[in-house]
């Protein structure tokens, strides 16, 4: 459904905010908001509710509340002052009294149209069966009955996932793919059918005290039989013997002449303390969202886990992959955040070599040191230690850019697709792409995957850049002007002086033709 308004047009089924064509960068619990009163627009809807849809009933602060509807106004051009669009009603709750015009997804939406759009995913949207046993493993349920608990549901399930992903022998689906069906009623062959797999494991985590009680379930889609099931009822201390069980049940009943020849033990290096691995998982709760505000709480996290575990090689790359991304956003000053992230990231390496995450970070770090020799080493180190890591697909795709390499970056990135097909970070894989079609000078496809993204993440800085710079060159200049609106709009402060610093180009031409595409946006 598209909603028009002003010079707005919302698109719930693209789950795109845009005004005059141009994507705004959006949370997505405030487009959730702003899509409830929206589609309730002939009433006044309670506080109550707001909480019940938005946050599923969650405990949530009057100040968060306020903040989500601020936030609101501001991405559709509202203030509590004006109240023009979202009115609050006294001791009662909101009411959405904009005009509005409502149709059915069409043609048109951002400027893009809707067949365009779905071809950009059609690759990797419903994939086929690969060559080796391919597995998802989905998040774990919490039954616990403390939401708040999600967190260590969620590392057991990732864990898991890492483990598996060392096995060379197997396809598993990245994380980030097999999460995004987190708390929704799908059927397995469904997911099977969306993310190319076969098998797929499903389990429950109740935990209690010092104990916590395991379920997993190992599923043949195909044939709709139930390969292995069992229960852990184990102190919290044996948890990563306990996941260490899971990984080599799945691998005997999906493979057991491998099992029997390879006779191997998967599980990664595991912290010196549960209370480390704790705060690493909640880490990644808040990291996977990639907001400016998710990255700094993930740092405290990681940082606190440090303190408990120096060593601990999972928690160190992590945190200098952290620092390393907020910078490349434009959140952090890059100058004062290498040195920080480089010995977080050393260290990480030589505290556990055989940890992906370690090489990612040193990888990362490298490749804003200008060493891009290096920088592709340990991403390739990290793929190797974990080949479906489809972030690290994706990063060192877009290092092989920077490095001029740019048919090897669009193939790295698109690869990274096919790891993860229901990606929430594909947004930034679909950046790398049109990166890569910028330098290739390929200005029309550039714009449609920087499109592509920011439906996806409508606030990811890197397809704002591209975009605006594509849309330079392309010789349209209202174009050029309003992608360079939303540029400003999702990092306010950029120039060519920032460009030229931040960025690391190997190429002179590749930076002297990047800074024309801004220039002839109209960036000064």
């Amino acid at each position: 459904m598209q909603f028009l308004f002003r010079d707005h047009l919302l698109d719930t089924d693209l789950r795109e905010l845009s005004r005059e064509q141009v994507p705004i960068a959006v949370e997505p619990q405030v487009f959730d908001l702003v899509v409830h009163l929206m589609e309730n627009r002939d009433r006044v809807v309670s506080k109550d509710e707001l909480i019940d849809k938005i946050w599923h009933g969650r405990s949530v602060s009057e100040s968060t509340l306020t903040s989500r509807i601020n936030a609101a106004r501001k991405a559709i051009g509202d203030s509590g002052a004006n109240q023009s669009l979202i009115r609050t009603i006294a001791r009662k709750g909101f009411r959405f009294v904009g005009n509005v015009e409502t149709k059915s997804a069409g043609k048109m939406s951002g400027g893009v149209p809707t067949e365009l759009r779905h071809s950009v995913t059609a690759s990797y949207a419903t994939p086929a069966l690969p060559d080796r046993p391919a597995i998802a493993v989905l998040p774990f349920t919490n039954m616990s009955g403390d939401r708040e608990q999600d967190y260590f549901s969620d590392g057991i399930s990732e864990d898991i996932i890492t483990a598996l992903s060392k096995l060379r022998w197997f396809f598993v689906v990245a994380r980030n793919s097999s999460f995004v069906y987190k708390g929704r009623a799908v059927h397995l062959s469904e997911i099977a059918r969306e993310l190319g797999v076969r098998y797929v494991l499903e389990g429950s985590v109740r935990r209690s005290g010092d104990r916590v009680r395991i379920s997993a379930q190992l599923n043949d889609v195909s044939t709709g039989g139930h390969l292995w099931a069992e229960r852990y009822d184990r102190e919290l201390a044996d948890i990563f013997a306990v996941q260490d069980e899971i990984t080599e049940a799945i691998v005997a009943a999906i493979e057991p002449q491998l099992y029997a020849a390879e006779s191997f033990r998967a599980q990664q290096k595991p912290p010196g303390s549960l209370d480390a691995w704790d705060f690493v998982m909640r880490a990644l709760s808040h990291y996977w969202r990639i907001t400016r505000e998710d990255n700094a709480s993930a740092q405290r996290l990681l940082e606190q886990a440090i303190a408990i575990d120096p060593a601990y090689g999972k928690a160190l790359g992590l945190l200098a992959t952290s620092h390393i991304f907020g910078a490349h956003m434009g959140w952090a000053d890059m100058g004062a955040t290498v040195p920080v992230a480089e010995a977080a990231a050393l260290a990480a390496v030589e505290a556990d070599r055989d940890d992906a995450w370690a090489h990612h970070g040193l990888a990362y770090t490298y490749l804003f040191r200008r060493r891009f020799d290096d920088a592709l080493a340990e991403f390739e180190q990290a793929w190797t230690l974990n080949p479906n890591f489809a972030m690290a697909h994706a990063f060192y795709g877009v290092t092989l850019c920077y490095a001029g390499r740019w048919q090897d970056g669009d193939s790295a990135a698109r690869r990274a697709l096919r790891l993860s097909p229901r990606d929430p970070l594909a947004a930034i894989y679909c950046g790398v792409v049109a990166y890569a079609q910028f330098i290739g000078r390929n200005y029309e496809e550039a714009m449609h995957m920087a499109r592509e993204s920011m439906r996806q993440r409508a606030d990811f800085v890197g397809a704002h850049r591209v975009l605006t710079a594509a849309a330079g060159m392309s010789g349209d200049p209202l174009l050029a002007a309003s992608a360079l609106e939303g540029l400003r709009r999702a990092q306010p402060g950029i120039s060519l002086a920032w460009l030229t610093r931040e960025l690391p180009m190997l190429r002179e031409e590749d930076r002297a033709h990047y800074l024309e595409g801004f220039r002839r946006a109209g960036m000064e």
